[in-house]
């Protein structure tokens, strides 16, 4: 899971830099808007919480959390019976989330909520037997530095080592499954996970496993190396294309459907606004500095390199949020 600034005055500025890591969220960012990723990156532009990212943080800290109690006390009623302590956890560490129930003085909205992630967390159950499972990691950050210098980090909600030693990697999503056209794009984010774990472990892992709270479901692929090759080739196209647009300034938006839910639209170019000025400085095709930080790069030049195969999905499953 990414963290973020929440934008505040108390807050010490950050200092642009270009990007030295890869995550599967920027990179999903990439891919759906190259401006996004600037944003969000470059920028570092704060954005407003979601009711569906923060109960999925919620949720996913409660599964987390169960595994600390012993096998046979695993069960509904005592996950259900962490969400509120994990809620006020959240509320300490992440003090912006409180706005999303500002204008909720009843709290029918934030009951309302809640009961939604006790659904979640109670599905979970009809999914998987966690009284049968020992996790070997849970919330593991993971990162390795490719051949090519590239390096790729994340965290992994769970990993799972058989006797045998085989490895399963699993993620939980609280939203729903995506339609069959859409489900490779939807391993993307397990993929990258496999082809860490394999640089950093010599290891291919036997499963990966997405868990579907929101519709039911679970999806498992079992990974071979050529799919990873093929998934790291991919990842070096992209980050090609980062680079390049981190030179140039040339960060194009790409409008869809998911711009609906976007907090930039005051600053993108799709809905009439303009971008803060460039923080970092802009290279011509020689490398030499054609414009210092704080200019406003022309966009005239079609994106370097178009990342857009069968391993993009139309964005996250369950809709903008869910996690």
């Amino acid at each position: 899971m990414d963290t973020s600034t929440d934008g505040s005055a108390e807050q010490p500025a950050v200092a642009a830099a270009p990007p030295e890591s890869l995550s599967p969220s920027r990179a999903g960012d990439f891919m759906q808007c190259p401006l996004l990723y600037r944003f969000r990156v470059i920028d570092k532009l704060p954005e407003k919480p979601s009711e569906a990212a923060t109960r999925g943080t919620l949720v996913h800290a409660v599964l987390e959390r169960l595994f600390d109690a012993p096998a046979v006390e695993r069960t509904a009623p005592r996950a259900k019976s962490l969400i509120p302590g994990q809620w006020d956890r959240l509320r300490e560490t992440r003090p912006e989330v409180a706005e999303l129930f500002a204008d909720d003085p009843e709290g029918e909205r934030l009951a309302r909520w809640l009961g939604e992630a006790e659904q979640l967390v109670e599905r979970w159950f009809s999914l998987e037997d966690p009284t049968r499972l020992e996790p070997a990691e849970r919330e593991l950050f993971v990162e390795a530095v490719l051949d090519s210098g590239l390096k790729l980090r994340g965290i992994i909600d769970r990993v799972d080592v058989a006797p045998t030693g085989e490895v399963r990697i699993v993620d939980y999503k609280t939203g729903k499954a995506p339609r069959p056209e859409y489900a490779e794009g939807a391993l993307f984010q397990m993929k990258f996970y496999a082809l860490v774990v394999w640089r950093l472990k010599r290891v291919v892992p036997r499963r990966l496993q997405l868990v579907y709270l929101g519709s039911g479901d679970v999806v498992t692929y079992d990974p071979v190396p050529a799919d990873l090759e093929r998934v790291e080739r991919k990842l070096l196209a992209l980050w090609e294309a980062i680079r390049l647009a981190t030179e140039t300034g040339d960060w194009r938006p790409r409008p869809t459907k998911l711009c609906g839910w976007c907090d930039h639209q005051a600053v993108c170019p799709e809905f009439g606004g303009t971008p803060p000025p460039y923080p970092l400085p802009v290279r011509g095709p020689d490398g030499v500095v054609v414009a210092g930080a704080g200019s406003v790069p022309r966009q005239t030049r079609p994106l370097p390199v178009q990342v857009t195969d069968e391993d993009t999905a139309e964005g996250p499953a369950g809709g903008p949020g869910e996690v």
